[in-house]
């Protein structure tokens, strides 16, 4: 076979290209621009050249499917058809998507492939060996209305790191019996239904607890209810307006996890005890993912596959110009990793950027299948901005509508739908952060800024650390108060949905879903009038109601002592409660920099600086920032970081508003986002991430970035995983 595919090379003048059957069904969304660089040229020039030769053999269909030919040779020697592409063998028809070129001695050829050949050096004709004068030349797809390149050029190091990371992006070798190649040629089908079964889960049952209750051996145990009032007395004789109370919420541990486990070669994260999750990859593969770029993206994404276990189920969307599913949602056995690192390194880099197409292609993955693992999410990543948004007219002028990006089935307060969280991921300088935070947080999910391009691996690390611990779902947290006199005056839960009744008497806040110790702080204000009947003065009730996702059972969590204060004749000089100032302290953080964002937008930075640096010095002088408390410290830091990103409209553009978003989503929703140096075990802008979050960045920092005697798992799991030979 190896002697037939070398006469078959030196005959077509295919020396140097490297071959990747191609079908009209396949053009979408990778091969619609004419300009683009081919697959085979990116790969040709990723590699080197006895690599090329080597790895030649494995680009080819081990099995010829309906859809591919394979390199079969014509049986009539080497005349082949007018109508037929002497480099790929494929049809040229005119309408099928492909630009047609034909040389001066007549030939004619796929322009894709003929660019390909020239490229590498052959400016002869293929066919009759006649020497050209005038060759095809293809030029790299350029954004047009913003006047630069829009390929990102790599020059790999033959050595270290990054060349073992090329050598692991080399695809997988294919298992005949599953005919994986037959899953990027065959068309869409119209619906998605063809999810992989997943595992049975009992019947939804109601159970009651209290705060003190021990959970058995299976339970994720109880969720942690802690209360603090800003004060602990006040005088009967004195009213007290807006007087805060703070609910704590603290998740538990994960069934059978534990922190030694960590140190393991193996992720942690497949064989606890756990909910298992459904998630669907939508990546942007635009022209400006070409290089580096794309390279990281596979990487990071084998690292999520690596780390997913056998019940979980993933399914990968790419876009550009248009979306395609090239990977249906199937269980993460180890045929399942194999197959979806297949789909993942075959991805190549052309066209523009349409992300809504890829939002409704991988909503549709969630709203077609068939079967439900009781976590589900949805990672969106994109470097450029939404050519194809929709433009809503506002007054003489227009506006960028971009809540048209994300499906209506998936806003968070939207009455159908799953309401599945879109955690989107903006890639470098020039993606359009405003559209990725607005459809990060329609979606209930979170912003994460990648200004690094090598810092993209721990963001998803840090994303799937919390994914892939959920403990508790659909948390709904009730209010209530206890004595008659009481109102209600306010609910402070940042980004969550809250709501209060119409006699003020009752307040209810929609958590969702929370990781496995994971933490939530609400402020809650009501008015304290004079009672000088009482020495006693209960406040508050509070209640839980929440989902057990492994044992898919209701349970309601009544805490069992309620929130008082004592009402003396008369009172010494109290001090304000150190864990509610520390949280008066990140809302007032968290409210400068939404003026300093609309500031920065009005062009006034020098408003913005101020706000911040305002907003810096009062936290500075806060009980709980001098007794070191960590949170305030992160937010000071934070605070400064933005102010430098604001020093003039070329930083911001860049980097600024991005950060500021990416620290805003953070804040609302008290989940940890990754902006700057966040994932960093040393940087100071840290919060809110739980261990099992820290336990996975740390893992993926390892495995790449550790030090000789530290444990290296393979990123690329089609290295480690068994395949049966394939017959010659």
């Amino acid at each position: 076979m190896g002697s037939k595919w070398r006469k078959a090379k030196l005959a077509l003048g295919l020396n140097t290209c490297l071959y990747v059957p191609r079908t009209l069904e396949d053009t979408s969304p990778f091969d619609e621009d004419a300009g683009r660089p081919s697959d085979a040229s990116y790969r040709s020039s990723s590699l080197s050249p006895s690599e090329r030769n080597s790895d030649c053999r494995l680009e080819m269909p081990k099995t010829p499917t309906p859809s591919s030919s394979g390199l079969r040779l014509s049986k009539h020697g080497a005349k082949p058809s007018k109508r037929t592409c002497a480099i790929c063998l494929t049809t040229m028809k005119a309408g099928h998507g492909h630009a047609i070129f034909t040389a001066e001695c007549s030939h004619s050829f796929h322009f894709h492939c003929i660019t390909s050949n020239v490229k590498h050096g052959n400016q002869i004709c293929p066919v009759c060996r006649a020497k050209w004068k005038e060759v095809p030349f293809q030029n790299p797809p350029s954004d047009i209305s913003r006047g630069r390149s829009r390929i990102n050029n790599v020059s790999w190091p033959q050595d270290g790191h990054w060349m073992t990371v090329r050598q692991r992006l080399l695809p997988p070798r294919v298992d005949t019996n599953r005919h994986i190649s037959s899953l990027f040629h065959a068309p869409e089908p119209s619906v998605f239904d063809d999810d992989e079964i997943v595992d049975q889960q009992p019947e939804v049952t109601n159970i009651t607890s209290s705060s003190n209750d021990v959970a058995d051996d299976h339970s994720i145990g109880a969720i942690e209810v802690k209360t603090y009032p800003e004060v602990s007395a006040i005088p009967k004789s004195t009213s007290h307006n807006n007087f805060t109370v703070l609910v704590h919420l603290k998740a538990p541990l994960s069934g059978g996890r534990n922190h030694s486990e960590s140190n393991q070669v193996n992720s942690p994260f497949i064989s606890q005890t756990r909910a298992p999750v459904d998630l669907v990859t939508v990546l942007d593969v635009s022209g400006s993912m070409a290089g580096t770029k794309l390279a990281l993206l596979k990487r990071a994404m084998g690292f999520v596959i690596q780390n997913l276990g056998p019940a979980d189920r993933l399914s990968v969307i790419a876009f550009s110009s248009t979306a395609r599913r090239v990977f249906p949602l199937r269980r993460m056995t180890d045929t399942g990793k194999q197959e979806a690192l297949q789909a993942v390194n075959l991805l190549i880099s052309n066209g523009g950027t349409n992300i809504a197409e890829g939002l409704r292609k991988g909503a549709k993955v969630m709203t077609d299948r068939k079967w439900k693992n009781p976590v589900s999410s949805i990672i969106l990543l994109s470097d450029g901005q939404d050519t194809y948004t929709v433009i809503s007219l506002i007054g003489a002028g227009t506006q960028t509508d971009y809540k048209s990006l994300l499906p209506f089935s998936m806003h968070l307060n939207s009455d159908v739908g799953a309401h599945i969280p879109v955690h989107a991921f903006g890639f470098g300088a020039d993606h359009d952060a405003v559209s990725m935070h607005s459809i990060s947080e329609n979606s209930g999910g979170t912003f994460s800024f990648i200004e690094a391009e090598s810092v993209i691996q721990d963001a998803f690390a840090q994303c799937i650390g919390g994914l892939l611990s959920v403990v508790v779902q659909e948390l709904k947290l009730s209010i209530e108060c206890i004595d008659p006199k009481l109102q209600l005056g306010s609910v402070k839960a940042g980004s969550y949905k809250t709501s209060i009744a119409s006699d003020a008497r009752t307040g209810f806040i929609e958590v969702g879903d929370l990781y496995a110790e994971e933490e939530r702080d609400f402020l809650v204000a009501l008015d304290i009038p004079v009672d000088i009947t009482i020495n006693e003065m209960s406040l508050l009730k509070i209640k839980c109601v929440h989902m057990d996702p492994i044992k898919k059972e209701l349970v309601n969590l009544e805490v069992a002592s309620d929130v008082k204060i004592q009402r003396p004749e008369t009172t010494s000089q109290q001090t304000v409660s150190i864990e509610v100032d520390r949280q008066r302290n990140r809302l007032r953080a968290a409210e400068a920099m939404v003026e300093a964002k609309a500031a920065a937008e009005r062009g006034d930075l020098a408003t913005a600086v101020s706000v911040l640096d305002n907003c810096s010095k009062h936290l500075m002088e806060t009980m709980s920032a001098k007794a070191g408390d960590r949170l305030c410290i992160a937010l000071g830091a934070e605070l400064k970081e933005m102010q430098e990103r604001m020093a003039n409209r070329r930083i911001y553009e860049s980097s600024g508003r991005a950060y500021v978003l990416s620290g805003l989503s953070s804040h609302s929703w008290q989940r940890a986002t990754a902006r700057g140096d966040s994932t960093n075990s040393t940087s100071l802008v840290q919060a809110y991430q739980t261990p099992s979050m820290v336990d996975m960045v740390n893992l993926s920092q390892t495995m790449f970035f550790g030090s000789p005697s530290s444990p290296q798992p393979s990123v690329s799991a089609a290295r480690s995983f068994q395949t049966r030979p394939h017959p010659r």
